[in-house]
């Protein structure tokens, strides 16, 4: 690959300690991908604060890579999964605020779900179970602190919350373990976010063999306008 730039993730964006936050990365890729529908998926740990090289492929799509080693890759891809109508904002208030007051175990300093971030440092994705339905949500509001120059949440963190709504449906609707990853993530991007904007992020159950399952994800207003709505592959670890 000789067209190519270098990125490096900052230790903020972090998923797990010293790796890059899935959604992010993803959505990076997808910026460079000429397509509406981008699928990434993930090959190795993507580290922070580590420079990596970032390079456009012959199919339309991008790819990441530190040295010979590909770390992901995104090609264009059909739409993701339809959405099923998203929760109210106080539906989804309650599943977060439920899920705040009792957390499951092994959590992270995750930018995207982590407990301790706030609007300015990270996304919130606290999703909780909504009673009565198979959907994990959170209402969440983004910070003046991740937005871009024009107060938009740049596309890359739109793509960042359909990814931490995943491992909550993982946990809280098939009884997952801690420590899941993100294998693949196939999202399209509806229409722009803008900061300070009441937001509901979700997920369902899609299936689930093994150490995987699958899980659709989608963000939306308060009002229930789809923003973005994604399908993804989740790994739990071997024990």
């Amino acid at each position: 690959m000789t067209d190519f730039e270098t990125i490096t993730v900052p230790a903020r964006l972090c998923g797990y300690p010293g790796v890059a936050f899935g959604g992010y990365v993803a959505g990076v890729l997808a910026s460079r991908a000429a397509a509406k529908t981008v699928r990434v998926d993930f090959r190795r740990p993507v580290p922070t604060d580590s420079p990596v090289r970032l390079a456009p492929t012959a199919a339309g799509g991008a790819e990441l890579a530190a040295g010979d080693a590909l770390l992901a890759a995104a090609t264009p891809a059909e739409p993701a999964v339809e959405a099923p109508a998203a929760p109210s904002w106080e539906q989804a208030t309650a599943a977060a605020d439920a899920y705040r007051a009792a957390p499951p175990d092994g959590m992270v300093d995750c930018f995207g779900c982590g407990l301790h971030r706030t609007p300015d440092t990270g996304l919130r994705l606290h999703c909780g179970r909504i009673p009565g339905t198979g959907l994990v949500a959170a209402a969440w509001t983004p910070g003046p602190g991740v937005a871009d120059a024009e107060g938009m949440l740049p596309p890359e963190l739109v793509w960042g919350a359909l990814d931490c709504p995943g491992n909550a449906a993982g946990r809280l609707l098939d009884d997952r373990r801690a420590g899941a990853v993100t294998a693949s993530l196939t999202a399209r991007l509806l229409r722009p976010v803008r900061i300070g904007s009441q937001l509901v992020s979700y997920a369902w159950l899609l299936g689930s063999e093994g150490r995987k399952y699958r899980v659709g994800t989608a963000l939306a207003t308060a009002d229930g306008d789809l923003c973005a709505v994604a399908e993804a592959l989740w790994v739990e670890p071997r024990t």
